[in-house]
């Protein structure tokens, strides 16, 4: 659907609805249910961002982000995150060679278009700090000298276990912040469970499909959505919500209000904007409607807003606060 400001042409229009579609069809082809995976990981691939997914063992975390980096012929890397990984064992180290008497860089696991941290909490504050300017400089540094990330593509997927605690270090704020969106995934239903142990014994799970895209097409479909317009009424209402995790006092109820420790930082706006825009191509329009920022409230700020321990207490969600603050900001 085109709107008036738009400066998408028709032509690219078409060309991102049917990229999208083709993504999208191919996950759903390895990845039997897992509706808002789905979303999230298309969503943030045409957004250029990182997704923290969080949810307990074998739901196909792995097999999600494989399936997107399958479907665009993209370099996939997976590294299980332990208490003794290294920061050299990610962003690689420089190995001496005694009969040249040179160092020769050894690149890690990070040099490629789609990262997957499994169990990212797992790893130590020191090791997730190593991924901190891969995140965000798209760069890291090694033995002093600094190399670039793929300029193509570039996407981190963290997986984290919500339920064990033991032997695990919780992500700092600054690292949480570098992901664009978290999503939450639960158990399928019975019949999509069903349709996975039909799919195991026909053997279509392990089927290796070709890609049906290219990282050039992803590349275009990324400038395709920079230019989906964003109305200065959403803007200020992008604004007003993230602006009220830090004043909750004027949003909600004093008992409610209490229970936020922190609140989102400018990034949750900007990565509101850049999340919105891949929605609204995802839905077929070249315009963001405040429907956009409403259907992405939790995926953004769920891991930007920190509760206290009286929240933890009580039993009070963080999407409880969410909803609460985004019912009582007028939207445009």
């Amino acid at each position: 659907m085109k709107d008036e400001h738009s400066v998408i042409s028709e032509n690219d229009f078409n060309f991102s609805q049917e990229v999208i579609e083709k993504l999208a069809g191919y996950f759903s082809r390895r990845v039997v249910g897992q509706e808002k995976l789905k979303f999230s990981l298309v969503a943030s691939v045409i957004a250029d961002g990182h997704v923290l997914i969080e949810s307990v063992p074998g739901l196909a975390k792995t097999t999600a982000a494989k399936a997107i980096a399958d479907a665009v012929h993209g370099r996939f890397s997976r590294i299980q995150c332990t208490p003794d990984l290294l920061p050299s064992d990610i962003i690689g180290t420089q190995i001496y060679h005694q009969h040249t008497g040179k160092f020769e860089t050894m690149f890690g696991p990070v040099f490629a278009n789609f990262v997957l941290l499994d169990e990212v909490n797992r790893s130590s504050a020191k090791t997730q700090s190593a991924m901190l300017e891969a995140m965000q400089e798209r760069q890291v540094t090694i033995g002093g000298t600094t190399y670039r990330m793929p300029q193509d593509v570039f996407i981190v997927i963290a997986t984290q276990n919500p339920i064990e605690q033991e032997g695990t270090y919780p992500l700092s704020e600054a690292q949480t912040d570098r992901f664009m969106i978290k999503e939450k995934i639960t158990y399928p239903t019975v019949d999509e469970e069903i349709e996975i142990l039909n799919r195991i014994e026909s053997g279509a799970i392990e089927k290796k499909e070709p890609a049906v895209l290219s990282l050039r097409d992803v590349d275009r479909l990324q400038s395709i959505a920079e230019q989906v317009y964003v109305d200065q009424a959403v803007k200020r209402y992008i604004a007003d919500i993230v602006s009220a995790t830090r004043t909750p006092e004027k949003y909600l109820p004093k008992e409610k209000a209490a229970y936020i420790r922190i609140g989102a930082s400018p990034r949750a706006a900007i990565n509101f904007l850049r999340i919105a825009k891949a929605s609204a191509l995802m839905h077929g329009r070249t315009y963001v409607s405040p429907d956009d920022v409403k259907q992405l409230r939790h995926q953004v700020l769920r891991h930007r807003i920190g509760l206290n321990y009286a929240a933890v207490v009580d039993n009070v969600s963080v999407e409880e606060i969410i909803d609460g603050i985004v019912n009582a900001v007028p939207a445009p």
